[in-house]
């Protein structure tokens, strides 16, 4: 077990730094904006900001699938890991706004890869009985991420006057340092996770897909002794025939048994996104000043924000291989229905005040006890073997779209039919989303991957 929690703690560091390179641009954004004369007027500029990093995850969910079943899953979590240091690095001393684009997008490679390779590694390696628990700790960890963005943000933040000007903001240290500070703190972290990587074995199941069986062995001996090692390569191998092993191609993706497959893992990921909640994070200025809030007080309350995060995604993993999946999923899908009724209303008579944080607050513990971690925990299980990687890729390249469509759209969404409208919306994707899973989705706890193979796909 201590080897068991090593190794998948260092392979869910990508997640903490995903968790922190996504939301850190919220915090920063006050203060990088008036820098780079962003304003309401160019709210182009504004979303490329905002979203620029996800043109990076996109590409680097894309890379992940055609390079993770060739070189592995290790390797490329270590290019994840270099890629996230030089980010950080590169956007606190970004000298215009082309640089500062353009280290974010290499960010935004890190996070395609870790997003899609950390949740898969921890699945393949991890026991059936605690493999949701063992999953779930990646997203705990970009949690942890997100929180530690959120602190480093509101600590580096200097108090600003509730009547500042975006030109006062420019000229402060805030608009000057302040945000370089909150960037560059990565920096820590993703070195870090770049050098522990180096001594992370090999997935075992990948290795069994090339023919690496003694490795393979060796490395689940260290997780469940020589029995359970020689049960699990074997029950690999049945998966795997001989003609596929060390190939994969994105065409078998098309064949009709795994198209429906696929196809589920797309529908989890792009509905997770469209939830609605990352907004929330992505846009918490906006959010939280509909409701009343000025600049200081916004940044605590998504400290608050964080902090409720962490703790429902504890309520996750100890939940996650009692409870299930699928009621974990149906929760936290017919939740966020209600709050987000109530919410909507709330901005729809323009009601301002703590009440409206509570809600906020709800939507996000129901988010983190529920779809945030429930689906890598479901979209790294439910691919076979032999085209796992691709499909994940698929799937993670998928939620990435999913993403920044609704990092783009809200500003228009929100101009369009106001607060209260966005969040009715919202809502009603949470209601079809609560309907294909309870018909769609079977639970998966407590079976062995090769097991949760045959049963969907034979």
């Amino acid at each position: 077990m201590a080897f068991l929690w090593l190794i998948c703690i260092v392979v869910a560091m990508g997640g903490l730094l995903f968790g922190y390179d996504w939301v850190v641009v919220g915090g920063a954004k006050p203060f990088y904006e008036p820098f780079f004369g962003i304003t309401d007027d160019t709210p182009l500029w504004r979303g490329w900001a905002q979203s620029s990093a996800l043109v990076g995850c996109l590409i680097g969910s894309l890379i992940s699938g055609m390079l993770t079943d060739r070189h592995g899953r290790r390797r490329l979590l270590i290019l994840a890991g270099a890629l996230f240091t030089v980010s950080a690095v590169g956007t606190g001393l970004a000298w215009d706004f082309v640089s500062f684009n353009v280290f974010r997008i290499i960010g935004g490679l890190g996070i395609g890869l870790a997003s899609n390779l950390s949740p898969m590694y921890i699945a393949e390696i991890s026991p059936a009985a605690m493999r949701g628990r063992f999953v779930s700790i990646n997203q705990l960890t970009i949690v942890i991420g997100i929180l530690a963005a959120q602190i480093v943000n509101w600590l580096i933040a200097r108090p600003v006057p509730e009547d500042a000007t975006l030109a006062f903001i420019r000229e402060s240290w805030n608009g000057q340092n302040g945000w370089r500070w909150m960037f560059a703190a990565e920096t820590i972290p993703a070195s870090l996770f770049f050098l522990l990587m180096f001594f992370v074995p090999e997935s075992p199941r990948w290795l069994v897909k090339y023919g690496k069986e003694e490795q393979a062995e060796g490395i689940l001996k260290r997780v469940g002794g020589d029995d359970y090692a020689k049960s699990e390569v074997q029950d690999i191998k049945e998966t795997l025939a001989s003609e596929e092993i060390a190939q994969v191609h994105f065409r078998d993706l098309l064949e009709p048994r795994l198209l429906k497959i696929v196809g589920l893992g797309v529908f989890l990921a792009v509905f997770q996104q469209w939830c609605g909640i990352n907004v929330i994070f992505n846009y918490a200025q906006e959010v939280f000043k509909a409701a009343g809030y000025g600049v200081s007080d916004i940044m605590l309350s998504i400290v608050i924000t964080g902090v409720v995060n962490l703790v429902f995604t504890f309520v996750a993993i100890n939940t996650v291989d009692r409870i299930g999946r699928r009621p974990l999923m149906l929760i936290g899908a017919a939740g966020l229905a209600a709050i987000y009724a109530i919410l909507g209303t709330g901005y729809f008579f323009e009601s301002k005040g703590p009440h409206m944080l509570i809600l906020v607050v709800a939507a996000i513990g129901c988010y983190g006890m529920s779809l945030a971690p429930i689906v890598w925990v479901v979209i790294s299980e439910i691919f076979p073997n032999r085209i796992r990687g691709a499909a994940m890729s698929i799937a993670v390249f998928s939620l990435w779209v999913g993403c920044t469509a609704l990092t783009l759209t809200f500003p228009y969404l929100k101009s369009s039919l106001g607060a209260h409208g966005v969040f009715w919306l919202y809502g009603t994707i949470c209601v079809i989303g609560f309907v294909v899973v309870y018909f769609k989705l079977p639970e998966t706890k407590g079976k062995s991957l090769e097991d949760i193979e045959r049963e969907l796909v034979d």
